[in-house]
């Protein structure tokens, strides 16, 4: 849920408090410094993905706009095999879907050999990359401006059935095939909330979730839940501030000064994700040139909804509005069972993963009508099995074999 955690970015959530309660009194008239210039430093300012992370690597790449039913214009990355071989005929099309705070480029962090999205490009699938809305390699709204309260005014519930359908389908037409899907983190709930959708699911070759994410009632990190029971999410919406974004000037100040001397951010970030066995230290400084990406208040909130109550619903407005918006008291119930049976998943989690839980995990395999293929890693953590160095052995290599089953088109 938060794999942008890293080195000082691990500081955010702490970040934003401490900038609330500082100057408070400020922000209720005065939001929008607190949010402007989000791609005052971000390499998107300068380029696209294709541009900056990818055509460098000698590894073909083409970027492609498409847009949602609701107006938001989102990026979409197709990504080729550097080997020209493996060009020539392109095998079946696999969307990668990123997780909270993070957008397309967390599949490509890592050197080639040890990256999800270069290793399936180098296994002859034809590689998609998900970019969803707030996130600086999209391209805004077709009307809104991202100053706008009403831009931000979605959660991963429209993620799911706006941004992640809008790509299935695009790729589906595009390529006319089914689509292998991968999420990792929010990637997932927004995976398996859509795959509730008879019109999504058939457009769905099989799914591969890392870090699996539907019910969070049983989350181990004692720092969300301290965040979650003094409802810092309900406190930040009453602010005015309704998209966070950790790379503005204020935020990235408050970071620096809690960092320098007060906190071990390294220690942070275990204690927000969990204790990742496998992650690169070396590479932070590089990683934060891409993380954290912006998401919006909304979105939090829903996710800190879903960890007070333990269900897996939709957006809680309230007994009024909800009424207007669901037709009855309470959100609706997302319902798991509506997964089609015969959709083949795949799903990976580890034991030191403080956010994806196993009992958590255990109570939407028990509502699934199929039988997942399971990949445990008692060592992992949540950031692992993006940035993990040996994820390439212990977890993709795997996955492409589960692609690669029996009855399933071959990408090589």
């Amino acid at each position: 849920m938060f794999p942008w955690t890293i080195g000082t970015a691990a500081v955010a959530p702490i970040a934003i408090i401490f900038s609330l309660i500082l100057i408070s009194p400020l922000s209720a008239g005065n939001t929008t410094e607190l949010t402007s210039d989000v791609r005052r430093c971000s390499p998107a300012s300068h380029g696209n993905l294709c541009s900056q992370l990818i055509d460098p690597t000698g590894y073909p790449c083409t970027e492609h706009i498409i847009q949602t039913k609701d107006g938001y214009l989102l990026a979409l990355q197709r990504v080729s095999s550097s080997n020209p071989e493996l060009r020539i005929q392109p095998g079946p099309p696999v969307l990668l879907q990123h997780g909270l705070f993070m957008g397309g480029d967390a599949w490509f962090l890592n050197h080639p050999n040890q990256s999800l999205g270069f290793i399936l490009a180098d296994h002859g699938f034809d590689v998609w990359i998900g970019n969803v809305r707030g996130t600086r390699w999209s391209h805004g709204h077709i009307s809104l401006s991202e100053r706008d309260k009403d831009f931000w005014d979605w959660s991963w519930q429209e993620l799911a059935f706006y941004d992640l359908a809008e790509m299935i389908h695009f790729i589906s037409s595009t390529t006319t095939s089914k689509v292998f899907l991968v999420g990792h983190s929010q990637g997932t709930i927004m995976s398996l909330a859509a795959l509730t959708q008879p019109d999504i699911a058939e457009m769905v070759e099989a799914a591969a979730l890392l870090s699996p994410i539907s019910y969070l009632g049983h989350i181990t990190s004692q720092l969300v839940w301290r965040m979650v029971n003094m409802h810092l999410d309900q406190m930040i919406i009453a602010m005015g501030i309704h998209q966070l974004n950790f790379r503005s000037d204020f935020d990235v100040r408050i970071m620096d000064a809690i960092c320098d001397g007060h906190i071990e951010c390294n220690d942070l970030l275990t204690s927000i994700t969990g204790k990742n066995c496998c992650f690169n230290n070396s590479r932070v400084d590089f990683y934060l040139e891409y993380e954290p990406h912006p998401s919006s208040s909304k979105n939090l909130r829903h996710l800190f909804q879903m960890i007070r109550k333990g269900g897996f619903s939709m957006y809680d407005y309230g007994i009024v509005k909800n009424m207007k918006v669901y037709g009855q008291f309470k959100p609706t119930v997302f319902n798991l069972t509506r997964i089609p049976k015969a959709l083949p998943l795949w799903m990976a989690y580890g034991g030191n993963d403080a956010l994806s839980e196993i009992v958590d995990i255990n109570e939407t395999l028990s509502e699934l009508q199929s039988k997942p293929e399971l990949v445990y890693l008692e060592n992992y953590g949540h950031v692992d099995f993006i940035l993990g160095l040996n994820a390439k052995e212990e977890v993709y290599n795997r996955m492409v074999e589960f692609f690669r089953s029996p009855g399933r088109p071959h990408s090589s």
